[in-house]
This record gives C-alpha cells, sequence and structure tokens, in this order.
C-alpha cells in the first residue's frame, strides 16, 4: 500500500479509518526506519488536518491553527509515540466556541488510545509560557503547521526562534544544567544494560538538545555520524514500540532479543552494541558541542573588558602555549601547532594525546579529525618515542579517558590497535560490570596508573592493564585467547622477547590471585606451591597484584573490598615467601586475631556457641568510609552439621551472606586445649529492616543444632508464602571438583544464582554425604555464588577421584532441583 492510498482511507473512513490505515502501515515489513516514521506523520497530519477542518466548520471558528510540536513537529512518530499539539488561535474567538474546537479535536485522539500532550494558546501566550519554560520553547523550537492558518504559524516560528537566539546566552547554560541533571539521574546509555533510549546520556533527548544549539547559532554539533546514531536510536524505539506493544523507552533484558529479531540483528549483544556505538557518537557530540558554547559564551564575557582596556580595535589574538613538538595550547584545547605536519610525524597523535591528558586538556576536534585524516601508520615494531607516548597517555589518570575517547571517536585507537575494535561497545552481561568491554579497559588504566609506585615495571602494569581483558572480542576463554592477542599487540608496540613474555603471563593470569584468595585455603601448601609456580618471579607477582586491584576497581563496586584486598595481600605475602626460597610445605598459619581468639577460647571452655556481631567500617581510599556491611564471628567447639546450621539461621533472619569464611582452629593447652574449635566468618547485611540480634542468632543456632528448629521446613513455609520474583532464568547451577586443588583435601567448587539459603542447602547436602567441611570459602559476586569447599572423607583424607565426581555431581542435582 502506498502513502497515497494510507492517506485517501485516513479521509475517507475518519478516525476508524485513520486507526486501520495506522495499524496496516506499522504492520508493513517492506517500510520501516525513515520512511515508516515520515510516512505515520503524513498519515496522522492528514487525519488531524481533516478533523480541524470539520471542527473549525462546527464551531465556528476563524482564526485557528493546529501545530505539531517536539518529536512530532520533527516527522519522527514511533509507532506509540505521543501527539504533541498546539491549538494556536489569533484571540478573537470565543471561549466557548475555542473550548468546542479543542474537545472536538482531542477527544477523537483519546478515543484511539493515543497518548496527547495538548495546549491552547495564543502567538502571544505561547511566546510568554516558551520564556517561562525551558522545555515548552525546545519543543516549539520545532513547531510546524498542520492545518488552518499558515500565517500565524510562521509567525510564531520566527518569533520563537528569534527570541531562542536572542536569549541563547542565558538559555544555553539552562540547557546545559537540565541535561547534565538528566544524565546524573539515568545513567550514560553507552553503558547501561537496560538503556533508556531517550533519557539517558546519549540518547534521543541529547539529540534534541543539540539540534537546539544549532538553532541558536551560536555553535554547532559535529555533524558526522551523528544523523546515522540518532536514526539508529529512533530505529531501535520503533522496534521497541511494535514488540512491546507499549510507549516505552526503556530497553529491557527480557526483551532485547525480540527487538533486534525486529531490526533483523543476530541477537542482543548485537542490539546493544548498535545502540551502545550511536550513544557513544552523540555523547562525544555533545562534549565537544557544550564545550564550544562555553568557550564562545567565556569569550563574549571577556572581549567587551578587552576592548575597553585597549582602546577598541581588534583584540589581541589568543595566546598559544607549546605542549609538545608540533602540539599547543590555546583557548583551553590542545591543538596542532602551525608548523605541525601530520603526514610526516606518524607519532604525533600519541605525542598529541599524551601532553593532552598529561594537561588535563580537551584534545580539539579538528585537531583530532585532521591527525585522524592525514597521519601515516607508524613502522611495526613503533619506534621507542610512540611507545614512550602511548604510556604517558596512559600514566595520565582520570585525564586519560576523555583523551581517549576522542580518540576512539575519530577511527584512530583501531589505527593504532587494530584489535581494539573487537572489544569496542561490548557489553558485558555479568551485572557486576559497571562498563562495556573497551571502556573497562581504559577503566583499569587509570586505576592502574594510581598503581605504578608499588611496582618496578609500571610500563607493563599499564599496558597489562589495557589489555588484560582484549580476549573477550574472541570465542573461548578470554584469558586464554587475550595471551595470544596481548603478545602480538607488545611486539607490535615494540617491547623485547622478555617484557612480552611478562605481559602475557599477566593477561593469561589476571584472575588467578583474586580467585584463588576468595576459593582456596592459604593454609594449603599446594594452593601457594601453585600460585608461584605459575607467577615464577617476585617481579611478576607485584605486577599481577596490582593488576588485580585495578581490575578489580575498574570493575564496579561489587568486585572489590578491603575484605577482598586483605585475601590478595594475605596471598601474595605467601608467595613472595615461596618465591624467596621459603619452604611451602611449612606454611605459616594465619594466626586468629584477639577477638577470634577469645571466642574461641569461650566456646572450647562453655561447649556452647559464641557470637560476636557489629558493624566493620573500614578506611577507604578517599575520605568517606567504605561500606563493608555487618561482621559476624561464630566460634564453636568442632561438630558435624555447623555449616549447614549456622547458614540456614541467618536465612532465616534474611542475612544476606556476602562473603564467608570456615576454618577449623586448635588452640594451645595453656588456652584452654587441647580441642578443636571451628571459626566462621562471615560478612553478611540485612535483606532490608534492621538486623536480628545476637543473642537471638544465638538461640537460633542451638536449638538448629540439637534439631529443635527444622530449618528446611521454616524457609519452605516463607518461600510459600512470600515466591519470590525472578527477572528471567538463571543459568543453571555448575559444581566440579577442582584439579589438584589441595594435598589435605578435595575442593569442590560451587557457581550458582545467589538465594535465599542456598549456603544450607549445599552445607545439607554435603553432611548428608558423611563429609567433613575442613574449610569453606563463600563469595558472592552481584547475584552469582562463586564457592569452594575443602572436604574430607570420615577419616579425614582426601575422596579417592570417583567419589569425588559423585560428590560433585550429586549435589549438583540438589541446587537443580
Amino acid at each position: 500500500m502506498t502513502s497515497l492510498d494510507v492517506t485517501t482511507e485516513a479521509e475517507d473512513s475518519g478516525p476508524s479509518g485513520y486507526a486501520a490505515a495506522r495499524l496496516r502501515l506499522l504492520n508493513e515489513k517492506a517500510q520501516s526506519g525513515p520512511p515508516r516514521r515520515a510516512a505515520l506523520a503524513r498519515l496522522t497530519d492528514e487525519w488531524l488536518n481533516a478533523l480541524f477542518t470539520t471542527a473549525c466548520r462546527q464551531a465556528g471558528v476563524r482564526g485557528a491553527a493546529l501545530v505539531a510540536v517536539g518529536g512530532y513537529g520533527r516527522g519522527e512518530l514511533s509507532p506509540r509515540s505521543d501527539l504533541d499539539l498546539l491549538l494556536l488561535h489569533d484571540g478573537r474567538a470565543d471561549a466557548g466556541d475555542l473550548a468546542a474546537l479543542a474537545d472536538r479535536i482531542w477527544y477523537p485522539v483519546w478515543d484511539l488510545g493515543l497518548a496527547l500532550d495538548h495546549s491552547v494558546r495564543t502567538p502571544g501566550e505561547a511566546r510568554k509560557t516558551a520564556g517561562e519554560d525551558l522545555k515548552v520553547q525546545l519543543g516549539l523550537l520545532d513547531a510546524r503547521h498542520v492545518a488552518g492558518d499558515l500565517g500565524l504559524v510562521a509567525g510564531l516560528r520566527t518569533t520563537v526562534l528569534a527570541d531562542w537566539r536572542n536569549q541563547a546566552p542565558k538559555r544555553l547554560p539552562e540547557l546545559d544544567e537540565l541535561c547534565r541533571e538528566r544524565a546524573e539521574r539515568q545513567g550514560e546509555l553507552q553503558f547501561l544494560l537496560e538503556p533508556d533510549l531517550k533519557e539517558a546520556r546519549g540518547g534521543l533527548r541529547d539529540v534534541t538538545a543539540l539540534r537546539a544549539v544549532a538553532a541558536s547559532w551560536l555553535a554547532d554539533a559535529p555533524r558526522e555520524g551523528l544523523a546515522d546514531a540518532r536514526r539508529a536510536l529512533l530505529d531501535a524505539r520503533d522496534a521497541l514500540h511494535l514488540t512491546t506493544g507499549r510507549a516505552t523507552d526503556r530497553l529491557a533484558l527480557q526483551e532485547q532479543d525480540q527487538v533486534a529479531a525486529e531490526l533483523g540483528l543476530l541477537d542482543a549483544d548485537a542490539l546493544l552494541r548498535q545502540v551502545y556505538e550511536a550513544a557513544r557518537t552523540v555523547s562525544y557530540a555533545t562534549d565537544v558541542t557544550w564545550r564550544e558554547v562555553n568557550r564562545v559564551l567565556r569569550s563574549r564575557a571577556v572581549r567587551p573588558r578587552l576592548r575597553a582596556m585597549l582602546g577598541g580595535g581588534r583584540g589581541p589574538q589568543p595566546e598559544r602555549n607549546p605542549l609538545a613538538e608540533g602540539v599547543v595550547e590555546q583557548d583551553g584545547e590542545v591543538v596542532l601547532a602551525r608548523a605541525a605536519r601530520p603526514e610526516r610525524d606518524p607519532v604525533l597523535p600519541l605525542r598529541a594525546a599524551a601532553a593532552a591528558a598529561q594537561s588535563g586538556l580537551p584534545i580539539s576536534l579538528h585537531a583530532v579529525r585532521r591527525l585522524a585524516a592525514t597521519t601515516r601508520p607508524l613502522p611495526v615494531p613503533w619506534p621507542a618515542e610512540a611507545r614512550e607516548e602511548l604510556l604517558t597517555l596512559l600514566g595520565a589518570g582520570e585525564p586519560t579517558i576523555a583523551v581517549w575517547e576522542a580518540l576512539e571517536a575519530e577511527g584512530l585507537i583501531t589505527q593504532l590497535l587494530p584489535d581494539w575494535e573487537r572489544v569496542r561497545c561490548r557489553p558485558q552481561r555479568n551485572p557486576v560490570h559497571t562498563w562495556t568491554v573497551d571502556r573497562h579497559l581504559v577503566e583499569a588504566v587509570v586505576k592502574a596508573s594510581s598503581l605504578t609506585r608499588r611496582v618496578g615495571r609500571p610500563d607493563l602494569l599499564l599496558i597489562a592493564a589495557l589489555l588484560h581483558d582484549i580476549g573477550k572480542g574472541w570465542p573461548g576463554d578470554h584469558s586464554v585467547a587475550g595471551e595470544t592477542i596481548a603478545k602480538d599487540v607488545a611486539v607490535r608496540i615494540g617491547f623485547d622477547r622478555a617484557d612480552v613474555a611478562v605481559i602475557a603471563t599477566l593477561v593469561r593470569h589476571h584472575l588467578l590471585l583474586i580467585e584463588t584468595a576468595t576459593r582456596r585455603d592459604l593454609d594449603d601448601p599446594a594452593t601457594v606451591a601453585s600460585v608461584a609456580e605459575v607467577v615464577g618471579s617476585p617481579g611478576t607477582l607485584e605486577l599481577l597484584h596490582a593488576l588485580t586491584e585495578a581490575d578489580a576497581l575498574a570493575t564496579g563496586p561489587a568486585a572489590w573490598s578491603s575484605w577482598r584486598g586483605s585475601l590478595v595481600d594475605d596471598l601474595v605475602k605467601r608467595v613472595a615467601a615461596v618465591l624467596a626460597g621459603a619452604d611451602p610445605a611449612e606454611p605459616e598459619p594465619a594466626a586468629p586475631s584477639a577477638e577470634q581468639e577469645r571466642l574461641a577460647i569461650e566456646a572450647l571452655r562453655t561447649g556452647e556457641p559464641v557470637l560476636a556481631l557489629h558493624a566493620q567500617t573500614e578506611a577507604a581510599t578517599g575520605d568517606e568510609p567504605e561500606p563493608v556491611g555487618v561482621e559476624l564471628l561464630i566460634a564453636l567447639p568442632d561438630q558435624p552439621g555447623v555449616l549447614p546450621a549456622a547458614a540456614g539461621v541467618l536465612a532465616l533472619h534474611r542475612l544476606t551472606v556476602r562473603a564467608a569464611d570456615l576454618r577449623s582452629i586448635d588452640l594451645p593447652s595453656e588456652l584452654g586445649g587441647p580441642g578443636g574449635v571451628l571459626l566462621l566468618s562471615w560478612r553478611v547485611a540485612a535483606a532490608y529492616g534492621s538486623l536480628p540480634q545476637a543473642a537471638r542468632l544465638r538461640s537460633d543456632l542451638v536449638r538448629a543444632l540439637d534439631g529443635s528448629l527444622d530449618i528446611p521446613a521454616r524457609l519452605a513455609e516463607r518461600e510459600a508464602a512470600y515466591p519470590r520474583r525472578r527477572a528471567g532464568q538463571a543459568p543453571p547451577p555448575r559444581v566440579t571438583v577442582a584439579p589438584a586443588g589441595s594435598r589435605l583435601a578435595t575442593v569442590i567448587e560451587v557457581r550458582a544464582h545467589d538465594a535465599p539459603g542456598l549456603l544450607h542447602r549445599i552445607g545439607r547436602a554435603l553432611d548428608e554425604s558423611a563429609l567433613r567441611v575442613r574449610s569453606a570459602h563463600v563469595s558472592t559476586l552481584g547475584a552469582n555464588a562463586v564457592d569452594a569447599f575443602y572436604v574430607t572423607g570420615p577419616e579425614g583424607a582426601p575422596l579417592p577421584a570417583e567419589e569425588a565426581a559423585e560428590t560433585a555431581r550429586a549435589l549438583e542435582a540438589v541446587l537443580r532441583a
């Protein structure tokens, strides 16, 4: 069906004809994107024109017009967009007639179930309201005639545009602040797993703001790629409206596969990557545009004072301060020197970027585009100067991010590092991650730059931070794939063979320390020896230690804490001792703290559990304390069933376990021994409400141990009464036996979706298998539980291989049930 056919049907059949034609247009697969949005706007124009003409005749009103504003004014009607309409009149019509006219237009729109944003104003009233309300003024900048008096609409448009340009020095800072506040509330579209296509930073609202800036004639946005980005965001919103049937702009996880299919994309990741690319283009254009606006406004404010001081005439030319060879600072930006020759100087992009980052200045759009268009590729391997400039850029801290983004926006990063393209804008589905893969790598570099004083080779640390997740653009284990890529990149950059080997080791094993520290028994000689064997040297160990912290800090708040840091520190000290020549077979056990020792003595003396529950606030990197939840210590005589009982009691009291550690200690005779005491150290948080009293927890733990408190039944009752809401299907649990994990015990690893009572179910299953939990190391990352249990048979020996495998299979079956 052609647009002419659609229009004819709408005119012939009134509202019902419009509704049928609208539905047919939206279901027409051959027409999508801008053509469909324009056709829908034309169809709606024709219907409203006919509606308005008839209503004017019936109400007896002259000197009126129907005006489309906002998105409808731009002709950008998505399937579920609301209609922004202004009924403009010259003020001569009777108020009752005008109200009747409005009703004859608004009610048919509402009757069709269409959302409507409407107003009735004279040109003077519209102008006054725009002067008082910035959002109204922005909508009127896109005012478009739909029906009625064309001269009335043209006059309003001329007046509104003139007012906007005259008031730009005042209104643009207001618009800038409005955009910043919205970005603070909604976040960055290019990093959100469930982005708001309209309101998030880099979304459609920012595109509209850029149009408004351009209309002011004060500054203009970079146009390259902006139209394509806007189209990509609008296409995604169209598909979202069609697949959900709702007027929503939030791209929820459960709807992404359907939206991707509607757009003809491979999967949800391809959709997010396309949306992120568009948002990144809009965000960069936004940064550049507002920087230019502020520069112009500053220069306008300074110019009259300069003229007065200089007695008229032209003011002085902007001062140019040299920063590096071929690079100068001018008017708060880094630009190329007049004598710079990018076509003859392949190191110039890195030199300019390093100078900008070290100076904390933005690099000008013109400079970046000139560098991208004219600079020759660097020879391979890179000359030493290029490598040093890259390291200078990476070591600049926070300013590195904005400079890197500027280079990336014009394709210079992939020109320098071709492997970067595969991680660019790549989403990370794990909710622990705050950023896309590429931004995470840059954030890791920033964190690593603050740790360079701790290592002997900061250059290797920065390069390893930049490359540690580079393998995520390839199938398989990203650490394995990343090792190969890191070798190639390190050779390309110009490192020697020994340094290439260290960088490759760091990338291959960047998760080794954090996984070992949080999932393995550090008192087991095999644990420390295995890490020492992989690391190989004290220098590599200190680099891996710093990289581990930088990676975790750049991941997100759930990935690092003082508690995790202390575990990694402990592991590093033990491995360093081995690498220095100490005997791993005789490790120095971690001594219990004074409080732990006191609790253990009391538990051994009374034969009953002893608890200590208190908030633990530790100093963070900045001025604010780091909230590390609540520390719960439990000591009790060694006996079966401790882990499921303690975990069950915590679940009953709605305490979420963020981390836990269980170990057995033997007290010396002078402290109350001999006798074994189990020490459980928990880090918990109340799911909601206040924390329980320690006495109540102790009472319930005693009852759970003697069998008078039926924890499984109580948990089942609560689940039946208050079933948990689940968003989508979580991956199934996985239970494995860690090969060569320990000489003293069998290591059972559990990875599962975290849920109330999970640790209780695991402990109960192990108890029912007549296994003794020698130690346990529990971590919760976001919604994922990653736990390791060191178990032995009744005689205290590791399990035979087949029995261990059967135990893992049985436990996995329990967790899947």
